[in-house]
């Protein structure tokens, strides 16, 4: 597991690079939200405006197809609560690609996306179904408690190590690649410089930062879908 790096303010005021980054990360999502929400109009005059519109339709389409109408009605903020946690996990995984160390790299970063989502599964649980949802938990014999229970932990667990695993993964491996790349080119002046910076780590950063990050994303936000519709039910 790499260890995240500290960002000193002031002498002594010490942050973690991971905070940093996300913090420039939802600063710039804050930002761009701004500009682009701030001319909206109720009939749609520019191109901006039809994609955001069409942006917007397509997710609520997808979390009340995966959820149910029953669910997204009941628990309105869930469309705009999936838009941003899907941004904000894309755009971590991506930041890597200009240079910033992923926020997904670090562990707290995704075991605190996946408390989120575990405490709004009961959350939903309890909301439709009221204590009676903890009566799942004894089903379907009262002996299968433990192992019930052992499941349930094992979501944000699960939920936690996927993308933190995958992403770090992909991290640890580039690393190893340009400190290899640096050492050939060492062995090999004025070749494997120009031949190695740009032709071999271009597309692999593809795969890891950029296919693998969207893809890591979308699985996240899906399986949150999932588990909390699951819990309405």
């Amino acid at each position: 597991m790499s260890q995240a790096k500290w960002v000193i303010f002031f002498n002594d005021f010490k942050l973690s690079e991971t905070v940093v980054t996300s913090w420039i990360i939802i600063a710039v999502l804050a930002l761009v939200s701004f500009l682009l929400t701030r001319n909206l109009k109720k009939v749609p005059t520019s191109k901006v405006q039809v994609f955001l519109e069409f942006a917007i339709g397509g997710l609520a389409n997808l979390v009340t197809d995966t959820m149910g109408e029953k669910a997204v009605k009941r628990m309105p903020n869930i469309i705009p609560y999936i838009g941003s946690l899907f941004l904000f996990f894309a755009c971590s995984n991506l930041i890597g690609l200009l240079g910033f160390r992923s926020p997904t790299t670090d562990l707290d970063t995704t075991l605190a996306w996946a408390l989120i989502t575990f405490f709004m599964i009961y959350y939903a649980g309890v909301k439709f179904n009221g204590l009676g949802y903890f009566k799942g938990l004894l089903e379907p014999m009262p002996a299968l408690l433990p192992l019930n229970i052992i499941g349930e932990l094992a979501k944000p667990i699960s939920l936690s190590f996927r993308p933190f695993g995958n992403i770090l993964g992909g991290a640890v491996i580039m690393a190893l690649l340009y400190d290899f790349l640096g050492y050939l080119s060492t062995m090999i002046p004025g070749v494997a410089i120009p031949f190695g910076q740009l032709i071999i780590p271009v597309p692999l950063h593809l795969y890891f930062d950029l296919f693998a990050g969207l893809l890591q994303s979308f699985i996240f936000i899906m399986l949150t879908m999932v588990f909390v519709g699951n819990a309405t039910e």
